[in-house]
């Protein structure tokens, strides 16, 4: 099992709360795939292949993490969401986020792309995994970072007076180290701003 896998798995795990989840595995030994059930559907991107059930529980004292923020935009679902899951737009609003690697368009189930970030400490490179897609419902990325482990980011739309409620929201579910009050301010402050950018250039 390749790295990604094992902590794709971990996350899908931990993220979800399932104690027990089901993996299909290539008759080569080599593709590994998590089934897992979101939002009522089964996710299966492969057929004849065997299945084998593997029990993962978290290793040591966690601090799960998640911050939620919204914004309404005057804009059809349709439009915030194709421009929030296009990565190449998230350096546009994210402060963050500074290059993408990957096609030009919204990222549907399955797909893979890398993203260059920055930290108060240094640069980091973040291989994203997207693993729910319901356009222009619900989209969400998988990550990993090595100081905090899976990171999650969900996207919603529902439609609202005035056009689309947008709500963007980070879980850390296995978190080593909990978030401090600074961490957390400083969390809030660029979401905001991101969210202002997104309504000033889809509204």
């Amino acid at each position: 099992m390749t790295s990604f896998a094992g902590f794709l798995i971990l996350a899908l795990c931990q993220a979800f709360a399932p104690r027990k989840i089901t993996v299909k595995q290539g008759v080569d030994g080599r593709d590994i795939q998590p089934v897992f059930r979101l939002a009522g559907h089964d996710h299966v991107t492969e057929e004849n292949i065997g299945m084998s059930s593997i029990d993962l529980t978290p290793q040591g004292a966690t601090h799960p993490f998640e911050r939620s923020h919204s914004i309404v935009i005057a804009a059809p679902p349709e439009a915030v969401f194709d421009y929030v899951t296009n990565p190449h737009s998230w350096p546009e609003w994210l402060p963050s986020s500074h290059e993408i690697d990957c096609a030009d368009r919204p990222m549907a189930f399955g797909d893979t792309f890398h993203e260059h970030w920055s930290t108060r400490t240094g640069p980091v490179g973040l291989d994203w995994l997207v693993i729910a897609c319901e356009r222009p419902r619900l989209w969400i990325g998988l990550t990993h970072m090595s100081a905090v482990g899976p990171i999650v980011v969900q996207y919603d739309c529902a439609i609202v007076d005035g056009g689309t409620r947008f709500t963007r929201t980070v879980r850390n579910p296995a978190r080593p180290k909990e978030a401090s009050a600074e961490i957390m301010a400083r969390i809030d402050a660029e979401a905001e701003l991101g969210l202002g950018n997104i309504r000033r250039r889809v509204g």
